[in-house]
């Protein structure tokens, strides 16, 4: 009789470990993002310590890569990820013409400031990307004041502008420009020696290493250059360029539970205070930037954000890109 109480015991006991086991690994997902691997890991282990249930994996890549991945396995009939967060605005409204959103309004989406929302919530801003003019503190004695300044006689042959064709956040930026300024703004800053560079980041670099004077930069990109020590200055000009990243939902997820999880998480105080220590603006007025690299308050850079239809920019993207690329490699 004892051994067969000590059988039992032992199979309940195993029963419970087996339960808690499954418990504690109740809920996955499975996240595709472009956003850097820092900050995404900061707040990863932030909600895993508020969700210790839900095991996350993340695919990291340029928000390119992401759609292409996601095309493909459209093709074989199953999305793997369940969330995606990238900068790149016309993918998600790509994806929702598609029918391949969920529509979810988050309790915390009531906080967002941002230049573009989605009524039916099948995408949600999460950060707003800003990018200004990034200037060689050693090359530029005074600081540029605003976008005209480009064509002064002391920034010839010395303003970059990343390449469209290589950088989303840079085919934003020139169909802002165009639509808000003209093109012949191009065409003016062209007769002044502006130059077409590669990435985001190379403009950057050359402007940190005196190649160029200044350069249209991307926030967090040059603000981590600073914190280490780099020749940089940055100014936004009064009509910011200011491109939210959104963050949504694939229909039918498996873990649609986690996936609102992770999506209320990103937008709390809490998630918002870690995007916000990345050096760029978070979509929450109630927290607190980063002092000393000349960034606005969100609701600030809202109002100043210059206007963008960004499903006609979709129709006209190439157009874009062929009519800013001739400009600027015109002899």
């Amino acid at each position: 009789m004892r051994k067969i109480m000590a059988g039992l015991t032992l199979l309940a006991a195993g029963l419970f470990l087996m339960a808690a086991s499954t418990a504690i690994a109740a809920e996955k997902l499975m996240i595709y993002t472009s956003m850097k691997d820092s900050m995404w890991s900061q707040l990863q282990a932030a909600f895993n310590k508020k969700y210790p249930d839900v095991a996350v994996d993340t695919y990291i890549a340029g928000a390119g890569k992401l759609m292409a991945k996601i095309a493909t396995e459209r093709q074989s009939g199953k999305i793997i990820a369940d969330i995606l967060w990238t900068s790149e605005i016309p993918d998600f409204y790509a994806l929702k013409r598609d029918g391949l959103l969920e529509s979810y309004l988050s309790p915390e989406a009531k906080t967002v400031q941002s230049p573009v929302k989605d009524p039916d919530g099948c995408f949600t801003p999460v950060r707003l990307g800003t990018l200004g003019l990034a200037y060689n503190t050693k090359k530029v004695t005074v600081p540029p004041r605003g976008w005209p300044d480009m064509m002064e006689a002391r920034f010839k042959d010395g303003f970059g502008i990343a390449n469209p064709a290589l950088s989303g956040t840079a085919c934003v930026s020139v169909a802002m420009i165009s639509g808000n300024l003209g093109w012949d703004y191009f065409e003016k800053i062209k007769k002044n020696g502006a130059k077409m560079g590669h990435g985001s980041g190379q403009v950057v670099d050359d402007t940190a290493s005196g190649d160029l004077k200044v350069s249209v930069a991307v926030d967090y990109i040059t603000i981590d250059k600073m914190k280490k020590g780099a020749n940089l200055g940055l100014f936004f000009p009064k009509e910011m360029l200011v491109i939210p990243s959104p963050v949504a939902i694939f229909k039918g997820s498996p873990n649609l539970g986690a996936a609102k999880k992770m999506v209320d998480f990103l937008l709390t105080l809490e998630g918002q205070t870690i995007v916000a220590a990345n050096g760029t603006l978070p979509v929450r007025a109630d927290v607190k930037i980063l002092e000393g690299f000349g960034l606005v308050q969100p609701n600030e850079a809202v109002e100043r954000a210059m206007k963008i239809d960004y499903l006609k920019m979709m129709q006209e993207k190439e157009a874009i890109i062929e009519k800013f690329t001739r400009i600027m490699r015109a002899q």
